[in-house]
């Protein structure tokens, strides 16, 4: 809009005065700034003012005294005194007629026939007709406007391009504005007038004259304006207006400009305001241009970053114009960057004699001030060409080069534009075009190499340029050109879409002339490792090097030892957990494992040694039972721990592999691992996951997998139950003098148990309130001296005290522990001989520790003590030989094809075979352990004179509504004066069944092929009432009950039926009377081929059971009946010769066959004579049989009657 240029725009001086309504600032103006205000300031003088205060009446005074001069003003005057009532009628009245006509002009109701032009017609007229003019004129261009769909258009007005008569119209113009704002709108009067010659000229005049409508005009001719306003005439139009507008109300500008974004319209404005912004205090760091449109490339706002990607691309597309705002800003953009570049650069290389000498040769560095600048300005730049497009010049190119390629002084911002520069040039490689840039860009990746030690230790910054440099390195040596991307982007802050086919010049570059691999590897190896590595320190560190190297086996391939980097940088790691650290140790274990290449099996790193393991958790005492007294952080240990256990699995894992190799790694020793304190180290894990990350977790998946024994899920429970609330309230009891107990005291209290009992309770529950940890030290002398509460008169409180204690230990130290108990409880016998078992030997042989003294099946708190262990040697057994099957098989499997070459298909058997063996043995194993806790079940002789005969502790269960719960009576009396008043269900027999029924569950639910095992084998049949009743488990059985009755030993069948009997009773299911039903049909076809000796052996254990069956399920009443019967027939056959007459016998049970009810109404209940041990014992074996079944008759009968 060059069209305006010489005209007077108002000034922002004379704006700020009319918006703070200043009369001294506006006498203060000259004569020509202020007949530009003369609309606004004439209606201020001539309307009542609403503002009736004397300060006013003084301004007002002023205002006319400052008018008074002026000529002008009389021509306002007179256009104020007009009927604008009148005007408004005719005005309104000519829209309606334009409605109708369709727009055409062929009628005015304002205007009549005008002779002459419109400029000569405003010369000769009235101000009434002035005015009429004017607004006809308006109206049309309105109107138009509105038709014209958005598209622009320019109308030649006479009216308002005649230079004679600009200001007078301007005058009408704001007048008609100021009196009419309904009928004329400030903003459709804005639109209106960009279509018009000099309508910028007139658009500022009327803001000025109304100046409260500033941020509503700009608002709404933002909000029409175009999305990209340098691609159209009406775009630049407005940009211009909207700027001039701001340049005469500068304080708005960025308020502007923020709309502009906000709509995201007229991208060319919001880049003018910038231009034109002088801010008070200058910003030496960053300039408004470079802060501005950073913030809309870089931002979060994918619609703003789209909207001016735009505005660039488009901009490129037309010709270089220095009018076009695109180019005004890459101008000062370029300004901005040269002024900024060290003095002494050209565009020339320097010769090799300049690179050598000092920093005052033609490579002088970038000064201090400026270097944050710089990197700005690089971050912009690249934003512009990765995201919008920008397709520098050879200028823009040549400059960028040399401010890239400038050397900063060793600062944290000075390494923070080093990278920013290195990244730039692997993002555009295109920068670098001719041989002399070449050597450019080499001489300065060679300097830096050479000062990235200096910039790291005078910087104080932990990640410098030099790792970055390295590991771009080993990303083009390995060929990872989509990682050297993500690098790239991820140091400049933004996504750039870069082609791997243009990073070919650079790796050419990097691996060949910079860069060999050798060199990196040697180089990586001299790093310094980072002190105090965590997860505050970002950027790129050694150890992203030593990860890609290792990953791409450098070291190995190169001989290289990286072992003992690698390991000081474990020992240098604090909390919160660096996420590269576990990357790094599992890549650094595959290159243990597995060779670089097959033909050299012997290329791999080498393992951290034993003794560095040890030294890492030096001071934690015996292993388990350790306090962390160590140099060595817990996340450290914690991270040696997983190097540890993820090394043991992966050896395991890639056994086969191995042996095809002929190569045998070696498995850290088991005496190593029991120095380590796993479930300690696990404890201090869990309290430090937020900043572990995933460590925790990993660590508890590599535990469950090579430790299973330790994962046990009453542990856990266990464990929440030591550091839950009411243990930490319960602690805050503890008194200083509660720790001065010492462990020597505690074995004189335990030698003189008897008749220091009180004393020895008074340590015990001091010791309680310690932690877990501080209880340490008193492990040994509480695991040594517990063969001494196996005495009659200790109380129980003491024993009880001391499980709680030894639950407690068992958090922290349960290996160790584990062992010392087994070795404490051992019987008299063998503790004399001083055998000590080892922790291997109990994980090979768990029943070890069923071999204790018997009086332990006797002590309740020491046998949960027992059980525990048992479980826990039991999963640990399961472990040991899994790995010991894993790590041998292979190796012994590819000996045996190698001698085996001849025979096929004989490789694969020793395998079957060994795999089979360990099921069974394992299998046999936990069959043991289940018999012979079942027999601990069964009461001794003297128990059974105690509780008054051998099976009626036992058979109390079927009347017990079920398992009585574990009574502990802590009332300090002897044991032994317990056991004599309690009764038979409150007996420490009956606790001990209750634990033992309790581990038997949990082992039948593990695995129910345990249950089915020992049941095939079978046990007492007095135990059934207790393990059917105390074991919940025991439903399973019925899914195997039928293939026992299909066994061909008579006992396993008899079992069967006993079982069935028991389980009908407890689990009254539909399940349970199919079984039953086929038990029945069982014992009818047995009784058809059974010979007399098997008939009699069989179904005098078996008939009873069939009282249950009717119990449980009277529909079976007919089919037992209808099997009595025959069974009686059967045995009566048989007897027909004898003296005896059994017919009667017969008889009868045909009647109560057939009419039970009747003998039920007539006899309250069946009785049957009494018969004496010497009868029944001299009788014939089918007579006794006989007996039994009208007895199991009268018994059906009976129990029917009561359930009546």
């Amino acid at each position: 809009m060059a069209d305006s240029a010489c005209l007077q725009f108002v000034s922002p001086y004379a704006f700020e005065a009319m918006q703070k309504v200043d009369v001294a600032r506006l006498a203060a103006l000259s004569d020509p700034e202020l007949r530009l205000l003369l609309p606004c300031l004439v209606r201020m003088a001539l309307c009542a003012p609403a503002d009736q205060s004397n300060a006013w009446a003084q301004d007002k005074k002023l205002i006319l005294r400052l008018l008074s001069g002026v000529e002008a003003v009389n021509s306002i005057v007179a256009l104020l005194s007009v009927d604008f009532h009148a005007l408004e009628q005719d005005a309104r009245k000519e829209l309606q007629l334009r409605h109708k006509a369709g727009g055409s002009n062929t009628e005015s109701i304002l205007i009549s026939q005008l002779q002459h032009g419109l400029t000569l017609e405003f010369e000769h007229s009235d101000p009434l007709r002035r005015l009429r003019l004017a607004l006809s004129e308006l109206l049309a261009i309105i109107n138009k406007v509105a038709d014209s769909n958005g598209e622009f258009f320019l109308r030649s007005s006479e009216l308002f391009e005649s230079s004679v008569y600009l200001e007078e119209v301007a005058d009408v113009l704001c007048i008609l504005q100021a009196e009419l704002p309904s009928l004329l709108p400030i903003i459709e009067v804005a639109e209106a007038l960009l279509h018009v010659k000099n309508g910028e000229w007139f658009l500022c005049l009327l803001v000025a004259n109304v100046p409260d409508s500033f941020n509503e005009v700009c608002r709404g001719l933002i909000k029409n304006g175009e999305r990209q306003d340098e691609e159209s005439v009406g775009g630049r139009r407005r940009t211009e207006a909207l700027r001039q507008l701001c340049q005469m109300n500068p304080s708005q500008a960025l308020n502007i400009r923020a709309m502009v974004v906000e709509e995201c319209h007229l991208p060319g404005l919001g880049v003018a305001l910038t231009l034109d912004y002088k801010p008070d205090i200058a910003d030496e760091a960053v300039s408004p241009l470079v802060s501005y449109v950073s913030g809309l490339l870089l931002g979060t706002n994918g619609k703003v970053r789209t909207w001016f990607s735009m505005f660039i691309r488009n901009g490129q597309q037309r010709k270089r114009e220095s009018s076009s705002v695109l180019w005004q800003m890459r101008r000062q953009l370029l300004l901005e960057l040269v002024a900024i570049l060290p003095r002494s650069r050209s565009t020339h290389i320097p010769n090799d004699s300049n690179m050598d000498t000092d920093s005052g040769s033609g490579y002088s560095g970038l000064r201090e001030e400026h270097v944050v600048k710089a990197s700005a300005l690089l971050r912009l730049y690249c934003a512009l060409m990765g995201i919008a497009g920008l397709r520098p010049t050879d200028e823009e190119a040549e400059q960028l080069l040399q401010l890239m390629t400038s050397r900063p002084p060793a600062t944290p911002a000075g390494v923070r534009f080093v990278s920013l520069s290195f990244c730039k040039l692997l993002a555009f490689p295109t920068l670098v075009s001719t041989p002399e840039q070449e050597q450019l860009m080499v001489m300065w990746l060679s300097w830096m190499i050479k000062e990235e030690e200096y910039f790291e230790s005078a910087a104080g910054v932990s990640a410098s340029f030099g790792e970055m440099l390295l590991l771009v390195a080993m990303y083009f040596h390995s060929n990872q050109l989509s990682a050297i991307i993500e690098l790239v982007c991820s140091t400049l802050g933004m996504k750039i879409a870069i082609k791997p086919s243009s990073l070919s010049k650079m790796k050419t570059i990097f691996t060949q002339e910079i860069f060999t691999e050798q060199v990196v590897t040697a180089h990586a190896v001299r790093v310094a490792v980072t002190n105090n590595l965590s997860a505050n320190i970002t950027g790129f560190l050694p150890i992203h090097c030593i990860y890609q190297l290792l990953r791409s086996r450098a070291f190995t391939k190169h001989k290289v030892s990286i072992k003992d980097w690698i390991f000081r940088q474990l020992c240098e790691t604090t909390t919160p957990l660096h996420t590269q650290l576990l990357p790094l140790i599992d890549v650094y274990i595959n290159s243990i494992l597995t060779p670089a290449s097959k033909t050299n099996p012997e290329a791999t790193n080498q393992p951290i040694t034993e003794q560095e393991i040890l030294n890492v958790f030096q001071g934690l005492v015996g292993g388990d039972g350790g306090k962390v007294r160590s140099q060595y952080t817990i996340t450290t240990q914690l991270l040696i721990l997983y190097y540890i256990l993820s090394y043991e699995e992966a050896l395991l894992a890639n056994t086969k592999a191995l042996a095809l190799m002929q190569k045998k790694p070696k498995s850290y020793s088991a005496a190593l691992m029991d120095q380590i304190p796993i479930k300690y180290l696990i404890r201090q894990a869990q309290g430090l996951q937020q900043e572990l990350g995933g460590l925790h977790s990993a660590l508890l998946r590599l535990l469950a997998t090579n430790y299973p024994h330790l994962c046990m899920v009453e542990d856990w429970i266990s464990e929440e139950e030591v550091t839950g609330t009411l243990p930490l309230l319960r602690k805050m009891l503890l008194t200083s003098s509660s720790c001065k107990y010492s462990q020597t005291q505690l074995r004189e209290a335990f030698q003189n148990i008897l008749p220091a009992g009180p004393r020895l309770l008074r340590i015990l529950e001091h010791l309680t309130l310690l932690s877990a940890g501080d209880l340490i030290p008193y492990a040994e002398a509480l695991t040594a001296n517990m063969g001494l509460l196996l005495e009659d008169a200790v109380s129980r409180r003491i024993q009880q005290t001391i499980n709680k204690l030894w639950m407690v230990l068992n958090t922290v130290m349960p290996r160790r522990l584990w062992v010392m108990t087994v070795n404490a409880l051992q019987p008299s016998v063998k503790l004399l001989r001083q055998q000590k078992y080892t922790q291997n030997d109990l994980m090979v042989d768990p029943l070890i520790v069923l071999r204790c003294d018997p009086r332990v099946f006797r002590c309740p708190p020491l046998m949960d003590i027992t059980l525990h262990m048992l479980n826990g040697y039991l999963l640990a057994s399961k472990a040991y030989l899994n790995a010991h099957l894993k790590e041998t098989a292979e190796f012994e499997r590819q000996g045996h094809t190698v001698s085996n070459l001849g025979l096929g298909g004989q490789p694969d058997a020793p395998e079957v075979t060994r795999e089979e063996l360990k099921n069974a043995l394992l299998a046999a194993q936990d069959s043991a352990a289940v018999q012979i806790l079942l027999e601990v079940c069964l009461p001794s002789p003297q128990e059974e004179l105690q509780l008054g005969g051998a099976d009626s502790l036992l058979k109390r269960v079927q009347s017990a509504p079920g398992i009585p719960v574990r009574v502990q009576t802590g009332d300090g009396r002897g044991a032994q004066g317990v056991r004599e008043g309690e009764s038979g269900l409150l007996s420490d027999l009956r606790e001990v069944q209750c634990l033992i029924c309790c581990l038997l569950h949990q082992m039948f639910i593990a695995d129910p092929n345990i249950a089915k095992l020992v049941h095939f084998q079978g046990y007492p049949q007095a135990l059934l009432p207790l393990t059917v009743a105390g074991i919940p488990s025991m439903h399973i059985c019925l899914d195997f009950i039928p293939e026992l009755l299909a066994q061909p030993q008579l006992e396993k069948q008899i079992f069967a039926i006993e079982l069935l009997s028991h389980l009908c009773t407890q689990y009254a299911l539909p399940k349970s009377l199919s079984v039953a039903r086929l038990a029945v049909s069982v014992m009818g076809t047995l009784l058809t081929v059974l010979t007399r000796a098997k008939r009699f052996a069989f179904f005098m254990p078996t008939l009873p059971c069939l009282v249950a069956f009717c119990e449980a399920f009277p529909p079976l009443f007919d089919d037992v009946m209808s099997l009595l019967v025959q069974v009686g027939q059967v045995a009566a056959a048989d007897v027909t010769t004898k003296t005896r007459d059994i017919d009667p016998i017969i008889a009868r049970l045909q009647y109560l066959r057939e009419k039970p009810q009747e003998m039920a109404s007539s006899e309250s209940k069946f009785s049957l004579p009494k018969r004496s041990a010497k009868e029944l014992g001299g009788a014939d074996p089918d007579v006794q049989l006989c007996y039994r079944i009208e007895a199991t008759f009268m018994d059906i009968i009976n129990s029917s009657t009561q359930a009546l």
